[in-house]
């Protein structure tokens, strides 16, 4: 096999393989990338056997083949090569890259493709359409939401379902919740699925806001494609919660405040706050929110900031990084958090309404 390609163009490809990769071991498959030179295209694939990788991208070939190569050492050797044109020439096991700029040759032995992971095909399945901006907004409202516990194993991705003529995104970690939901173009049906949150990132990522993004659901897989990208990935095996039973469907109180405010007083008072218990105290009162961190070994802070609320004084004890982590993603000027007492769920949401909320379960105001 033989071929030449343009270095930045294919640094920016090997850069996403280089994502999904494992590199357990320098001599593992699944440390390689694989190359298939055929028809003037250069195919490129990689896998970690649960998230899978496939692009496309032109290249000037003489001798037509496929290997694979240690990804890691391929793309360092991109890295320090001059921008350009660069040769690839595989005999028998061995592999010489040679920028055409720079007297210098690098060899590396690669490993058949035959005994590369095989990538499950997309070539009939069924997609459909969504916009490819809204998608990435569903990733960020709820990705940081989903379980870090191997134990809930059914909980560490992201629920996507269908409800009437929307899509819905729904993660949980029991101690908080995200939900989001978008039209869908079509009428498209798929049965429910717990996305990882690794092929959510690389989407999120690589995705452009422009455009739409196809999705496809089908035999315990989901495919995504845009531009010149495929993705692929097992789904997680397991029986969502019912998370439907979490959202309060009446609260009532609520106080509002402005999104900036918020996230300086949160910002300062943070530096403050005990990071075993990440606790912090919202002391609400009529016109005025004040934030606490708890007096610890290392002291205390507390800042007021102007809220919209007209009931008794109320302190509800929340995680600082269930405040925090959503606020980042709100595009709102204005935040609303409703509540019926301090120890149920609260509702933190934009105002105005829009199409996402958050709900967080308080914790105990003391040890």
């Amino acid at each position: 096999m033989k071929f030449s390609f343009d270095r930045d163009a294919m640094m920016k490809e090997v850069a996403i393989a280089q994502e999904i990769i494992t590199n357990k071991s320098p001599i593992s498959i699944l440390s390689n990338v694989l190359l298939i030179a055929e028809n003037s295209t250069l195919t490129i694939k990689a896998s970690d056997t649960s998230v899978n990788f496939i692009t496309q991208i032109p290249v000037d070939i003489t001798e037509e083949g496929s290997t694979t190569i240690f990804c890691d050492k391929f793309m360092s050797i991109l890295s320090s090569s001059p921008s350009g044109e660069i040769e690839f020439d595989q005999q028998d096991i061995k592999v010489t890259i040679r920028p055409i700029a720079k007297k210098i040759k690098f060899q590396l032995k690669s490993i058949a493709s035959e005994k590369f992971a095989e990538i499950p095909a997309a070539n009939d399945v069924p997609f459909f359409e969504f916009s490819s901006k809204e998608f990435k907004e569903m990733i960020q409202q709820t990705i940081f939401s989903v379980s870090e516990n191997q134990d809930r194993f059914f909980m560490t991705g992201v629920y996507l379902t269908k409800k009437d003529d929307k899509l819905v995104m729904v993660s949980t970690d029991a101690r908080r919740l995200s939900f989001i939901e978008k039209d869908l173009i079509s009428g498209f049906d798929f049965a429910p699925a717990i996305v990882p949150t690794k092929i959510l990132k690389c989407i999120l990522k690589n995705a452009s806001d422009e455009g739409t993004i196809s999705l496809a659901i089908v035999d315990k897989l989901i495919f995504a494609r845009f531009g010149n990208y495929e993705f692929s990935s097992k789904l997680i095996d397991g029986q969502y919660p019912n998370y439907q039973k979490v959202i309060p469907e009446q609260q009532s109180y609520s106080f509002q405040v402005n999104k900036g405010d918020l996230e300086s007083a949160l910002r300062r008072t943070e530096i403050m706050i005990d990071k075993k218990v990440s606790r912090i105290l919202f002391k609400i009162s009529p016109g005025t929110l004040t934030l606490i961190s708890p007096e610890s070994e290392i002291g205390t802070a507390d800042e007021e900031i102007p809220c919209r609320y007209d009931g008794e004084e109320v302190t509800i004890a929340l995680n600082h990084r269930y405040v925090s982590e959503p606020l980042k993603n709100c595009g709102s000027e204005n935040i609303v958090f409703e509540f019926t007492e301090p120890m149920k769920a609260i509702t933190m949401r934009p105002e105005p309404a829009e199409d996402y909320f958050h709900i967080i379960m308080p914790m105990n105001i003391t040890n």
